[in-house]
């Protein structure tokens, strides 16, 4: 069914054939190192890991019998659930020597890398989280749109759900400058993969939900294949930056004239543009045509039905026989 879903994209068809065939060890055994190297480093710098997990369950404790009030709230929230990690990552990495003293010691960067992918947790789960009980969207931002968040789910109303959903991801976007800020510093090619897929998979998730009335009546959801090809490219910094360009440009050229926030969707990806992609293309992240991927595409599509057809005949077969 994957395979099905990337006909259309010649490029994720390709790497999800790839990843299935062995291509996976190209960058997870990177990951599982890193994950080993932290496991020995656990014990010498408990004292680290236990301030962080303190200051964690104090934070996560005030949101307990709270909802999330004010767009400072949702920060505050997302710092404690997310942020906090990243800052305790940061400092094993600099700790541990893996990075630069500067990794572990800009907070608001390490933070930032936190709330980005939290937020966008937040923003895609809306639907199972109203299921669930839960509220972690921002009541000072819905309750300009709606008296009850969970009516955001009602048919009459996705209109302002859709507006509303837009001004929560035109905020979470404004992280984009730190995440790549941050990213940039980094040396240890297996601490940057580690970092920099997380952060491309939550664009390719904020693009996909932007104005989608979807993220209202399901789960919204990157393709297998889109998530295959972001896991094998982003691994140095130009990659990560095209990614991130061809996301905003997604997000930019759907943004609606009618929508409340739509000139500050503008303002924020045009200054990210500018600060942070300078000069940065859209550059093909494949080595193959799209002719011959499309040879690569057909051909597989034709295995498989001639492979399907004999096991079904054969079957037929033993079926007759017996």
């Amino acid at each position: 069914m994957e395979f099905v879903k990337c006909l259309g994209h010649p490029e994720e068809f390709y790497n999800l054939l790839r990843f299935r065939m062995g291509g996976r060890r190209n960058f997870i055994p990177k990951m599982d190192q890193i994950s080993l190297e932290f496991r020995n480093l656990a014990e010498k710098y408990q004292t680290v890991i236990d301030d962080i997990c303190h200051r964690m369950g104090c934070g996560m404790a005030e949101f307990v019998d709270k909802d999330v009030t004010s767009k400072q709230d949702w920060d505050k929230y997302c710092h404690y659930v997310a942020g906090l990690v990243g800052i305790g990552l940061s400092r094993l990495f600099s700790a541990s020597e893996f990075e630069d003293p500067i990794v572990g010691e800009d907070i608001e960067c390490a933070n930032s890398m936190g709330l980005f992918l939290q937020k966008t947790n937040i923003i895609r789960d809306y639907l199972e989280d109203q299921q669930e009980g839960r509220k972690f969207w921002p009541q000072e931002v819905w309750g300009r749109y709606i008296k009850k968040l969970e009516d955001f789910a009602k048919p009459e109303n996705v209109d302002v759900a859709v507006q509303c959903l837009n001004e929560l991801i035109t905020n979470t976007l404004q992280h984009i400058p730190d995440v790549l800020t941050y990213l940039s510093r980094l040396r240890n090619q297996s601490v940057f993969n580690f970092c920099a897929i997380p952060q491309v998979m939550a664009i390719a998730t904020l693009a996909a939900c932007y104005n989608n009335q979807q993220v209202f009546k399901g789960v919204v959801k990157i393709r297998k294949g889109q998530a295959v090809t972001l896991m094998m490219d982003a691994t140095n910094m130009p990659a990560v930056k095209a990614i991130i360009y061809q996301y905003i440009e997604e997000i930019y050229h759907r943004i609606p004239n009618s929508d409340p926030s739509s000139s500050k969707t503008k303002q924020v990806i045009s200054k990210i543009r500018t600060q942070n992609l300078p000069n940065c293309q859209l550059i093909s992240r494949s080595h193959y045509s799209p002719i011959y991927l499309s040879f690569i595409m057909l051909l597989a599509a034709l295995s498989w039905q001639y492979l399907s057809t004999l096991s079904q005949v054969t079957e037929d077969y033993v079926q007759r026989e017996h």
